[in-house]
């Protein structure tokens, strides 16, 4: 899974760490992290205010595939306090390591649901024992949910979040066949240009459609004419 530091991007950084310091800061939070996802193309973009040190360590080592915090989260509508995933293999592998990095095991993900498909998250954790947090979690959580569609809703709308998340990458030949699509030719048509079958021109087709996030072909062929992965027909 591709994993995009939405901080290096021109023009970002002082905007998305003004956003996670905020949060901190209104609800006594050690640290914040937001991360959006397009689950048809395994992107997550995102900006935390974690040290680089572990920010590099968690790339590195691909700890996004195994992350139950975002895991779960993507599966859930409703918050997902970490203290519900510490007894899973991969908690203890992801946070043994963030231990070592000074971070503590204690948070919350929130999840948030665009328009588009995509999912957005915010994270918070705070060191302190755990029946302080469970007071500040019962305290905080609905503002939370609030502030994470409020950042959500604000990065999607970004240039830069769209340009990082929501391009995706057709494989040649379906950027062949959406091409042939634009200009006017059937799946037969297609077909026998590029001698394949008719089948395979509509695997092809679905699995473009899937990419793009469209329902039809048109869609698809319209979506792909707008990012400028094929031409005009």
């Amino acid at each position: 899974m591709e994993i995009i530091d939405l901080s290096t991007l021109p023009g970002t950084e002082a905007r998305y760490t003004e956003f996670l310091k905020r949060v901190c800061d209104k609800f006594e939070m050690d640290h914040a992290a937001y991360a959006g996802m397009n689950p048809s193309e395994g992107k997550v973009a995102g900006h935390v205010t974690y040290n680089d040190d572990w920010k590099e360590h968690y790339q590195k080592h691909d700890l996004v595939m195994i992350d139950p915090t975002l895991h779960m989260a993507k599966r859930s509508i409703a918050p997902v306090d970490w203290s519900r995933l510490e007894r899973s293999q991969n908690f203890q592998r992801v946070f043994r390591d963030a231990h070592d990095f000074g971070l503590p095991s204690q948070g919350v993900t929130i999840p948030v649901r665009g328009p588009y498909g995509d999912i957005g998250f915010l994270s918070v954790t705070r060191d302190c024992p755990k029946e302080e947090w469970r007071k500040l979690y019962t305290h905080v959580i609905s503002d939370l949910q609030s502030m994470a569609v409020h950042i959500h809703d604000n990065v999607i709308t970004s240039d830069e979040f769209a340009g990082a998340l929501y391009h995706p990458n057709l494989s040649t030949r379906e950027a062949e066949i959406l091409q042939w699509v634009a200009a006017g030719k059937s799946q037969q048509d297609i077909g026998d240009i590029l001698s394949i079958s008719h089948r395979t021109v509509e695997v092809h087709l679905r699995s473009s459609r899937e990419k793009l996030c469209a329902l039809t072909t048109p869609q698809a062929v319209g979506r792909a004419i707008a990012v400028g992965l094929i031409g005009t027909g």
